[in-house]
């Protein structure tokens, strides 16, 4: 395991600052569309990320964590052909560029109605944190460009678009890792059933079209926001999917609460012992990024980059006790 960050940087000092705080690979995607990366742009910022002493793990795929009106590759997830063919076939060249550009791994979200919150909560020492609470949310909220999607219409999207991306990532070893649902919401939440915020809902998923190539960008919150125990439930989680291979990467953030009601927190507080955990992906042989994520926003000059260092920081330290035992 090794510390990543997939935060897109100001400028160069960024990615010297990492550097200097141990953060060792990345997630970070060349400027522009990615259906409009050409082999030499890939070439080219690997190459320049590589300078700082730092390896770029990962680039985000043009499906996004934003809601469908907002992303690229809309007609992927609305079901729309043959404009959904035009974007898969795009896709799919692009993960033959990134294997020949000598980039391993590419994340990506099948999501259309992005990631719901209700206001931000007070956290500790008055940081304000990221939540969500279901007896607070707009629940007769309309559906958006998708209209009504059913838990079967969202599954054969998945299917659709597994079937023609996982042979193409599988040819050129490029590991693909997708994001679960964030969060967890009930059936049919404006106008979708979204199939991805159960646990049973990403095994199916990471056993359809069956390829070590395929598998989870791992948000342990996220995974946390499904539960209704996350501080007794998550390791059998961690395990089940650990055991598989299905861990690409990792989103190491903690919450306070439970399914449908819930908010974001710094790793060393809330519900999940993520010392624990992190001993986990050790014990199950996860070897690719743990990596901070949504942070709380905190006071100060450079709030997000002092929540992250701290983050950067507290992994660092779980990491060395994990070595120090072995």
């Amino acid at each position: 395991m090794y510390i990543g960050t997939q935060i897109s940087p100001r400028d160069d000092a960024d990615y010297r600052m990492w550097a200097q705080l141990g953060v060792t690979h990345v997630c970070v995607d060349p400027p522009g569309n990615p259906h409009h990366w050409s082999l030499d742009d890939l070439q080219r910022h690997r190459e320049h990320v590589e300078q700082f002493g730092i390896t770029l793990d990962m680039v985000q795929l043009p499906l996004g964590s934003r809601p469908l009106e907002e992303g690229q590759s809309q007609n992927i997830l609305l079901g729309k052909s043959p404009e959904r063919d035009r974007e898969i076939d795009s896709i799919c060249k692009l993960i033959e560029r990134l294997a020949q550009a000598g980039i391993p791994a590419a994340k990506y979200n099948l999501n259309i109605i992005g990631i719901p919150r209700t206001p931000r909560e007070p956290g500790r020492g008055g940081s304000r944190n990221a939540a969500f609470r279901w007896s607070r949310a707009d629940q007769a909220a309309p559906p958006g460009i998708a209209g009504v999607v059913n838990e079967d219409d969202n599954w054969e999207r998945i299917d659709y678009f597994l079937a023609r991306v996982v042979p193409v990532a599988t040819a050129c070893k490029v590991r693909l890792a997708c994001h679960p649902h964030d969060p967890y919401t009930p059936p049919g939440y404006r106008g979708v059933t979204r199939v991805l915020g159960t646990v049973a809902g990403l095994q199916r998923f990471v056993t359809m079209h069956e390829s070590p190539y395929h598998g989870l960008n791992f948000c342990q919150g996220t995974v946390g926001e499904m539960l209704e125990d996350p501080g007794r439930e998550i390791f059998e989680v961690i395990r089940w999917f650990g055991e598989r291979n299905k861990l690409f990467n990792v989103h190491f953030r903690n919450i306070s609460g439970r399914r449908l009601d819930f908010m974001e927190v710094f790793p060393d507080e809330g519900e999940m012992d993520m010392a624990r955990s992190l001993a986990l992906y050790h014990e199950v042989g996860y070897p690719y990024m743990v990596m901070p994520d949504h942070v709380p926003e905190i006071d100060g000059r450079d709030p997000s980059g002092t929540a992250f260092a701290f983050c950067y920081g507290y992994i660092r330290g779980v990491m060395d006790t994990l070595n120090a035992k072995t």
